[in-house]
């Protein structure tokens, strides 16, 4: 599976699972392609931009705004982008994310590939297709879902990832453990952080088996209408701190998880919180914080996931088997202070 190619309802995803960056000039027409990398990836790799139409943007969370995404589309118009352009996003999640955005709306629709340059984006962000940009505080409050041509996985740009952006993404492995592999999490609780950075082979098994559980997820609901919503795990209370204060996303997330397994305990009867929360703290993630828990819920109340009657809350039954179902607001909050 280094070559494989996915079939969603509008377009076919090559994945170049041991790609390299240098190959796409041969995959695409280079008078056509268009770069778009933030400052941190920019300034590491200049090299690799060079004589390629670059645009570089902000880096951080804080920038994945309109503002931006106005920013990339006025130098896409000086750079004389047509329709037959191709957006290729090179960087993390923020920059996945609002690639992928600007290419669904410039020209109404142009083509976008990615290489995603960290974990969260390889494992998570950079797949399935859903694109956008936050509203102040509210995360991805705009977008829309649409699929990448490609995505080129060239990990020798994890060479140069920090710690914190290796713990960052592992949160999303261990989430997709805790949703849809108990012997993935298992495998995970008996490694760390350092057996994955030193060992690239296996790093590069644990990133394709993370790709084939999204896909298969994103496969089987790609407009979040059942199955998908199990990716949100740790995700609801996760977002609604994550920007609040200042958080990771992964490092958010990771707290969002250990609410959420403790709130299965009442509602799921769920047993394994303790490996879970063990897990995590493994690889560098926070399991608690203070928080403001009345601000936490009036973002909440903000949600896409939202329903008439509460919140769509993922929960475990068991590791390797998430469910959702609709929590009242006011239980909800009950069951966050309690476990606050």
């Amino acid at each position: 599976m280094k070559n494989w190619k996915v079939k969603f309802s509008s377009q076919t995803v090559s994945f170049f699972l041991e790609g390299k960056f240098a190959a796409i000039p041969n995959m695409v027409d280079k008078s056509n392609a268009f770069y778009i990398t933030d400052e941190n990836v920019y300034a590491l790799y200049q090299k690799k931009f060079k004589g390629k139409k670059t645009i570089v943007i902000p880096a951080g969370e804080e920038h994945k705004q309109q503002a931006t995404v106005d920013f990339i589309i006025e130098a896409l118009v000086n750079l004389g982008a047509t329709r037959e352009a191709v957006l290729i996003g090179v960087g993390g999640g923020v920059v996945t994310d609002m690639v992928g955005y600007v290419a669904g709306v410039y020209m109404r629709g142009v083509a976008v590939g990615f290489v995603p340059t960290t974990i969260l984006a390889m494992v998570d962000a950079s797949i399935g297709g859903k694109n956008g940009i936050d509203l102040g505080i509210y995360k991805n409050m705009v977008g829309l879902i649409r699929q990448p041509s490609f995505l080129v996985y060239d990990t020798d740009f994890l060479k140069t990832l920090p710690k914190h952006q290796w713990e960052n993404g592992f949160a999303e492995i261990i989430k997709h453990a805790a949703i849809k592999d108990a012997a993935m999490m298992k495998a995970l609780a008996s490694h760390d952080l350092s057996y994955y950075q030193k060992n690239i082979k296996a790093l590069q098994l644990l990133i394709e088996k993370n790709v084939q559980i999204k896909v298969k997820v994103v496969q089987k609901d790609e407009f979040e209408k059942g199955d998908r919503k199990l990716l949100n795990f740790g995700h609801t209370l996760g977002h609604a701190i994550e920007n609040q204060h200042a958080l990771l996303h992964g490092h958010a997330i990771s707290i969002g998880m250990v609410y959420a397994a403790k709130i299965s305990q009442v509602l799921e009867g769920f047993k394994d919180a303790g490996l879970l929360v063990d897990t995590l703290k493994k690889y560098g993630l926070p399991t608690s914080m203070r928080f403001d828990i009345n601000e936490a819920m009036q973002v909440m109340q903000k949600d896409k996931k939202k329903a008439t009657t509460g919140m769509q809350y993922v929960l475990l039954q068991k590791m390797g088997k998430a469910v959702y179902q609709t929590v009242p607001m006011k239980s909800l909050e009950k069951l966050i202070k309690l476990y606050s």
